[in-house]
C-alpha cells in the first residue's frame, strides 16, 4: 500500500463501502426490531400507533437503500465518476441552468459524503457556465449517477428577462466511470495534441498566473479534455490523461455493446423532446422523469441534492425491463 497510493486509495474505498454496508445492515435490522416491538405494544393495546408508524417509514427507507444497492451489480458501477455539464439552447438562461445543476450535483454527493473536485471550469458570459468536468469519488458513485445521463429541462420566470416571461432552458449531463490502472487503454503519444494554457474562471481555484492549464486532443478520435483545476502543469496533465483513459474506454466500449450505442444514439440534440427530466417551476412546480414517469412536487428538494428517489426509479425501471 505504501508503494502504491492509487491501490491503496482504491482499496481504503472498498472498505469504506463495505463497512457502509455493514452499518447499514445494523440499521435495518434495529428498525425492525422497533417496529416489532412497537407491535407488540399495540396489541396490547398501548397508545403507539404514532411512533409505530414512524417506526414502519423507517424500515421501509432502509429496506428502498439496501434494494438500491442490491441493484447496482453493473460492471463498473462500484467507480468513481467523471461527470460534465454542458447548456443548450437558451443562451444565459441555459448557462444559468447548468450552474443550478452543477450545484445539485455537489449537494447530492455532500449528502453521501463524496469527495467532489472541479477539474475544468468555464464561467458563462452573464451568468451560470459554458461547460464543466467534475470527478465524484465515492463508493458506488457511478452506479448511482450514470441514470443522470441525458438532457435536463428546466421551466421557469426568467430573472434575466426584464419582461419575466417564462423560459425554456436544457443542458445535458454526461455520466462516465473512472477506469483505474487494471484496464489497459493503449494511448500513442504521437496521437496526442498537448497545448498549455493559463487557467481562466470565476477566481479561486479556477484561476492561475501561469500556463498551468493543459487540454489534450486525441486526435484519432477527436475527443479533447481539459483540466486546470490543479496548481500545476503536471498535475494538470495526469488528471486530464485519466479522463482521457476513462472517455475512450467508454468509447471502445459502446463500438462494442449495443446497449451502448442506443444510449449515445438516444442522447441526441440538447433541445426540446429530447430531455429524460424536466424541472418545472412556472406555472406549476414540479420535477418528472420522463423514463420512469416518476414525478416529485417538491423541486426546490430536488434542486438542493435530494435525488435518492429518481435514481431509484431509474434503477428499478432498469432493472425490469432487463
Amino acid at each position: 500500500m505504501w508503494d502504491d497510493p492509487a491501490a491503496a486509495q482504491g482499496l481504503m474505498q472498498r472498505r469504506r463501502a463495505l463497512a457502509d454496508d455493514l452499518k447499514r445492515a445494523a440499521r435495518l435490522d434495529e428498525a425492525v426490531s422497533d417496529a416489532g416491538a412497537l407491535l407488540e405494544l399495540a396489541s396490547e393495546g398501548e397508545d403507539v400507533e404514532a411512533d409505530l408508524l414512524e417506526a414502519v417509514l423507517a424500515v421501509e427507507r432502509e429496506l428502498e437503500e439496501a434494494e438500491s444497492l442490491v441493484l447496482l451489480d453493473g460492471d463498473y458501477d462500484d467507480n468513481n465518476a467523471i461527470l460534465a455539464i454542458h447548456p443548450g439552447a437558451g443562451g444565459t438562461e441555459s448557462q444559468d441552468w447548468a450552474e443550478m445543476l452543477l450545484r445539485m450535483y455537489q449537494r447530492w454527493a455532500e449528502r453521501r459524503g463524496f469527495q467532489v473536485d472541479i477539474v475544468d471550469y468555464l464561467t458563462g458570459e452573464e451568468a451560470g457556465l459554458k461547460s464543466v468536468t467534475l470527478t465524484v469519488n465515492g463508493p458506488r458513485a457511478y452506479g448511482y449517477l450514470k441514470g443522470e445521463k441525458g438532457v435536463h429541462r428546466l421551466v421557469r420566470i426568467s430573472p434575466y428577462d426584464a419582461a419575466a416571461r417564462r423560459h425554456t432552458s436544457f443542458a445535458s449531463v454526461d455520466v462516465i466511470a473512472e477506469v483505474d490502472d487494471s484496464i489497459r487503454i493503449e494511448i500513442n503519444e504521437k496521437d496526442l495534441r498537448i497545448d498549455t494554457y493559463r487557467s481562466s474562471g470565476a477566481g479561486g481555484q479556477h484561476v492561475n498566473v501561469t500556463d498551468s492549464a493543459v487540454r489534450i486532443t486525441h486526435l484519432p478520435t477527436g475527443i479533447v479534455v481539459q483540466c486546470q483545476n490543479e496548481r500545476s502543469q503536471h498535475r494538470n496533465r495526469d488528471v486530464a490523461m485519466k479522463i482521457l483513459r476513462a472517455r475512450l474506454y467508454e468509447r471502445e466500449t459502446a463500438l462494442r455493446d449495443e446497449k451502448r450505442r442506443a444510449e449515445q444514439g438516444a442522447k441526441g440534440e440538447i433541445s426540446f423532446g429530447n430531455q429524460i427530466r424536466s424541472y418545472v417551476l412556472q406555472p406549476y412546480r414540479l420535477v418528472k422523469d420522463h423514463r420512469t414517469g416518476l414525478e416529485i412536487g417538491d423541486v426546490d428538494r430536488v434542486l438542493d441534492g435530494d435525488l435518492d428517489k429518481l435514481v431509484r426509479a431509474w434503477l428499478l425501471s432498469q432493472a425490469r425491463s432487463a
